[in-house]
């Protein structure tokens, strides 16, 4: 274990008795107490996650807006300081290197939060299709500079005020403050109103050296209003309910965001010409061959990553997520098949193991929610 990486935060895993793994080269906890537990708590009450393992490229200069909109398929030149929004950077192919958050700080200042997995590649990408000068575009990682902590739940908002004189109700759903002080922590932090749950909650982007003092205090504030530390386990399930997609299984190189259901972060009609607005132009306007659809199995079996899908005898495609709901209690998944079987009520088979088990399409999103 000793060449995984470790956030700032790990010491702190410790002492409160978490479960670790292996996740995409770092050692983080997959759990503190139970993932069941864990995912109640978050819908329910409020819960703390270590997310410092995501990366942080910066993106400045006079030419940085042009950057983006012809690496990005969202539309840059909407975002104001203060706003952020989710965006891709894909392949010619429509594929997907990464998805990620642009946060634009000021005029030609702008923070991408990308996967940690992919922060090594999007850098690579960024630098290798920049062809301005360092003086209109510079690209840095900062990842080492940060920790973020992911604060969600019906109680994030109550818990959080307690610790700032920042009006946090005015942090509207994707919006940011770029200057929040917490009592009793020396450095400034983003918080933003953003996440990664399906709850409502903010994401807090502050510097190392005050991050394990932040974790801890946030932890303080919150204990008598039930908040809990999450780990990776119900972070997965409390994304996957709400139907958030995960890189490396609802999209990949191979699976487009038009497949995966995301044309909302693709716009197509803007002018810049970004790579692959070709393919992603055709898929808007004449449908793509493949989506992704909900399924809720009707025999008794979980639907896992990569289990293939039939109609009849015929291979339709695959589960990219699956897992039993423990809110819906229910055993669900999410799976890329021909559209023409993406039809809501459409009975299909998953194989699982070496059973062939009855499921069913049902709406998006598994959970919503309530305003």
């Amino acid at each position: 274990m000793s060449d995984l990486k470790r956030t700032p935060l790990f010491p702190e895993y410790e002492k409160l008795g978490a479960k670790t793994i292996d996740f995409g080269g770092w050692d983080l906890p997959v759990q503190f107490t139970s993932i069941k537990q864990e995912h109640q708590i978050t819908r329910t009450k409020a819960g703390l996650f270590d997310v410092s393992h995501m990366g942080e490229i910066v993106v400045q200069g006079d030419k940085s807006l042009d950057f983006l909109q012809k690496m990005t398929t969202n539309d840059v030149a909407k975002l104001t300081p203060g706003r952020a929004h989710y965006t891709f950077m894909c392949y010619e192919n429509g594929g997907v290197v990464d998805d990620f958050l642009i946060y634009m700080i000021s005029e030609n200042n702008y923070f991408l939060v990308v996967n940690a997995a992919n922060t090594d590649k999007d850098y690579e990408w960024l630098n290798k299709h920049n062809d301005y000068e360092d003086a209109d575009v510079s690209i840095t990682n900062v990842t080492a500079d940060y920790v973020q902590l992911a604060l969600q739940g019906p109680r994030a908002e109550n818990i959080l005020q307690t610790m700032t004189d920042t009006n946090l109700r005015e942090i509207k759903f994707f919006r940011f403050n770029d200057q929040v002080k917490f009592a009793g922590i020396t450095e400034t932090a983003i918080v933003s109103r953003t996440g990664y749950t399906g709850e409502d909650g903010f994401e807090i982007y502050i510097s190392k050296s005050s991050g394990r003092d932040l974790w801890t205090a946030v932890l303080k504030a919150g204990k008598n209003q039930g908040l809990e530390p999450i780990g990776l386990g119900a972070r997965d399930t409390l994304r996957f309910e709400a139907n958030l997609a995960l890189y490396g299984q609802e999209l990949s190189q191979d699976i487009t965001p038009i497949e995966a259901g995301l044309s909302f972060a693709v716009k197509v009609n803007k002018e810049a010409d970004f790579i692959g607005k070709t393919v992603l132009k055709d898929q808007v306007e004449n449908g793509p061959n493949r989506k992704s659809v909900n399924i809720e199995m009707i025999d008794k079996g979980i639907p896992r990553h990569g289990y293939e899908v039939f109609k009849g005898e015929e291979n339709i495609g695959f589960v990219t997520s699956g897992t039993q709901s423990p809110t819906l209690e229910k055993n669900i998944g999410m799976a890329l098949v021909k559209s023409e079987f993406a039809q809501e009520g459409t009975e299909l088979y998953v194989q699982v193991r070496k059973r062939t088990l009855k499921a069913v399409v049902v709406k998006s999103p598994f959970y919503k929610r309530e305003k």
